[in-house]
């Protein structure tokens, strides 16, 4: 169905080009939101009207003339009808659908996926300073990366992750002087114990492996302990190794790898940010004013201009980020990508503002942002506030354990980064439909059973079906299904989307699971039992590259007991 459906768009684009000469309105198809409306939509006679001054069904029904003119159009659509204001809808032949179900098997893992690119984007998410476990607000940063990389590279493109911190600044001063207290054989609640000082059980852990002398290596560094109780500046550099090892751990059961580290101080150390500000300086976009120095970022959408070296001399926050996105751009990045959680929202018009006004020509809107809402916990019926581990938060670490790994990120994944989200930890762990992953996954790992079950009674499977068997509602539906597959990559990648995948696995999971109650599959006609192992062999082949674009498993077997209905289902 590809193929028909991009010969059916080189057919509207002609169409077009007779109805109104010279415009430049891109051929495209919508999915009805109906299924009894037909298979694809067109609204062009809308726009196209407006144009030509003409009443849209007037301009419609010259559409649908000239479209049936065109031999894609006598090849794979069975009817042309205009319905409401203009809208013209296509019902297309069987054989259009039943082509999507060879195109899907001769594609296999790479079905969805985009021919290679020169275009490079650098996505940069969690970003957590190594000063206590990954909470809450990484999790989400963690699962929406990696998904929005995964999605940028099924468009083709070259995907760097990038993991940005800040290895010095007052939180990790905090961090060292917490950990010298319990050197010192203080803990929270004790008189000497620091006002600002982290509570959490980590605290104790790592000066425990302080004082044993340990040696802690983390993705980016490793440091030796030299258990000196007043080497202020060894508990520092080892508290950060043993952070970050802490970190690379959670990432790494969450399954997600970076391929840059970025540590905040290398902008200093290598004169970037002093760089950043002559730029700035140079392109007559700044100004004294009590002792400090402005950026004129109302010039470029921002609500006031912002200080960027204090009266003391000092950057504020956003200069070094300034300096860190010129550095992206220089380093071939076309596009750049920030997921940040919502308290982030101030600072994009200014590092935006900087970078235009450092004038290297930089496109507007560069960096790109997902700023993502908080994550509230239910547990038993009640929030969740703390870990004990952490002391003040619940962690990735915490969601993982009471879940899987599988759960904690389709969940997380499943509304619009920027909307409220609760996750519920019991609803994790259901094995029903109510539960979204489980009801996705069980779908992929029925199809397996029935499929075993085919070869275990017939034997191979026939490379040639007869893919004109499958001509029920509910197989026609399925299918126009698993052609909306490479459409809705693209759109997720353009839109920043990776929620719409999980929209997207739950109706084709509902799709099969619909078709399954409807059709048996191991009918006695070998014919037709092999068309429909056909179908179900494609539909496990797009369930579970969706799923892979989310970092969430495909199961092969789930559920024994499921397993042996599907045996007398099927036998």
């Amino acid at each position: 169905m590809i193929q028909a459906k991009q010969d059916l768009l080189d057919a509207l684009g002609a169409a077009m080009a007779e109805v109104a000469p010279g415009g430049t309105l891109a051929p495209a198809f919508e999915s009805p939101k109906q299924a009894a409306h037909g298979d694809l939509a067109c609204t062009a006679a809308m726009p196209l009207a407006k144009a030509l001054k003409k009443n849209p069904r007037e301009v419609a029904a010259a559409l649908v003339d000239a479209l049936k003119r065109q031999p894609a159009v006598q090849r794979w659509v069975d009817a042309l009808e205009i319905a409401g204001p203009g809208f013209i809808n296509l019902r297309l032949k069987a054989a259009a659908k039943q082509a999507i179900v060879a195109e899907i098997t001769a594609a296999g893992d790479g079905f969805g996926r985009q021919p290679a690119k020169a275009d490079k984007v650098l996505v940069e998410f969690v970003s957590a300073n190594p000063t206590g476990p990954l909470h809450l607000g990484h999790a989400r940063q963690a699962a929406l990366g990696d998904a929005i990389c995964n999605l940028f590279e099924t468009q083709g493109w070259q995907v760097s992750r990038e993991f940005y911190y800040n290895d010095a600044g007052v939180q990790i001063a905090t961090l060292a002087n917490s950990v010298q207290a319990r050197l010192r054989g203080f803990k929270p609640g004790d008189p000497q114990w620091p006002e600002s000082a982290y509570n959490g059980e980590y605290i104790a852990d790592i000066a425990a492996d302080f004082l044993a002398k340990k040696t802690v290596t983390a993705d980016d560094r490793a440091y030796t302990a030299s258990g000196d109780v007043d080497d202020l500046d060894g508990i520092r550099q080892f508290a950060v190794a043993y952070l970050r090892h802490e970190q690379d751990l959670d990432l790494q059961a969450f399954g997600v790898r970076f391929d840059h580290y970025f540590l905040e101080s290398s902008l200093y150390s290598s004169g970037r940010v002093d760089d950043a500000v002559q730029r700035l300086i140079a392109a007559g976009k700044t100004f004294e004013e009590g002792g400090a120095l402005w950026l004129r970022t109302t010039e470029y959408g921002d609500d006031k201009d912002r200080v960027m070296r204090k009266s003391d001399q000092t950057y504020t926050y956003f200069v070094p980020d300034v300096a860190y996105h010129l550095h992206k751009h220089e380093r071939g990045y076309t596009k750049a990508i920030n997921i940040q959680g919502g308290d982030h929202h101030g600072t994009v018009a200014r590092v935006r503002a900087g970078v235009q006004a450092a004038d290297r020509g930089v496109p507007a809107g560069y960096p790109e942002y997902v700023l993502h809402k908080m994550v509230t916990v239910m547990k038993g019926g009640e929030e969740v506030k703390i870990s004990k581990r952490a002391g003040s938060y619940v962690t990735l670490r915490d969601l993982i354990d009471w879940t899987s790994r599988d759960a904690v990120r389709f969940f997380l994944l499943s509304r619009k980064a920027d909307s409220e989200f609760t996750f519920d930890v019991d609803l994790a762990l259901k094995q029903n439909d109510e539960n979204p992953v489980f009801y996705v996954q069980y779908a992929h790992a029925r199809i397996c059973s029935v499929i075993r079950n085919y070869v275990e009674q017939r034997g191979a499977l026939d490379a040639t079906p007869d893919l004109s068997l499958l001509s029920a509602p509910t197989e026609a539906a399925l299918m126009l299904k698993l052609a909306e597959f490479p459409a809705m990559l693209a759109n997720a990648a353009a839109g920043l989307a990776p929620h719409d995948l999980t929209f997207y696995l739950r109706d084709v999971a509902g799709a099969f699971h619909s078709y399954y109650a409807a059709e048996r599959v191991l009918v006695d006609d070998a014919a037709l039992a092999r068309a429909r192992i056909a179908l179900l062999i494609a539909t496990r082949q797009v369930i579970r590259n969706a799923l892979a674009v989310l970092g969430v498993d495909a199961p092969e077997r789930m559920d024994r007991d499921a397993e042996s209905r599907d045996k007398l289902e099927t036998a």
